[in-house]
């Protein structure tokens, strides 16, 4: 996603992380904040070799709403003069640079607002705010995504048509899921190329 971001021109990339801090404790619940800290620190380091800027939200369980603000604040902070941000999600495996490019230009064409991706009959991510928008962002309930913002304000969006941004992959299962899916598709289109190429000679 990052890698995506950064191809289609976005500057700058930030993402939004749960916080790292370690507290001692041996119970069955530390356990559990020590497995989330490990993969938190797992996919900073990762992040570190791409270049992308890491912003900290100690507040994440609470709501997606805490760690859009936690992001349009920092992007605010460090680029005061930023045009507009493109919200992404990380578990739309199908969001590439032809998506994001594709939403920017919409918003250049159409000078709306807000573009938001449409897909099973509804409006979301990834889509793209202008900074005339970021105060609606900033003013998100803790519980709240950026959903809410373009449901209602549906006169302002431009819709950019994404199929496949119905399917994310929220566990091991959708992720396994999705390979074996995966697989099976760049096979299929193998020995359909394999069969054109037979019928060409």
């Amino acid at each position: 996603m990052v890698d995506a971001a950064s191809k289609a021109d976005c500057r700058p990339v930030l993402v939004v992380l749960g916080n790292s801090n370690r507290t001692a404790s041996g119970s069955a619940r530390g356990e559990a904040r020590e497995h989330e800290i490990d993969l938190i620190e797992a996919i900073s380091s990762e992040l570190k070799k791409t270049g992308a800027t890491i912003v900290t939200n100690p507040n994440w369980k609470r709501g997606i709403g805490t760690s859009i603000r936690a992001g349009v604040q920092h992007l605010i902070e460090i680029a005061p003069g930023v045009e507009a941000t493109v919200l992404l999600a990380c578990d739309q495996p199908f969001v590439d640079r032809a998506v994001i490019g594709g939403l920017i230009t919409l918003h250049h064409e159409t000078r709306k607002p807000i573009v938001a991706a449409s897909y099973a009959g509804t409006l979301g991510v990834p889509a793209l705010f202008d900074r005339s928008r970021l105060p609606d962002l900033l003013g998100l309930d803790d519980s709240a995504g950026a959903k809410s913002i373009i449901l209602s304000n549906r006169d302002q969006v431009a819709e950019f048509p994404f199929p496949e941004g119905e399917i994310d992959i929220d566990t091991a299962e959708d992720r396994e899921r999705f390979c074996v899916t995966s697989d099976s598709q760049v096979e299929n289109q193998s020995l359909a190329d394999s069969k054109v190429e037979q019928e060409e000679r």
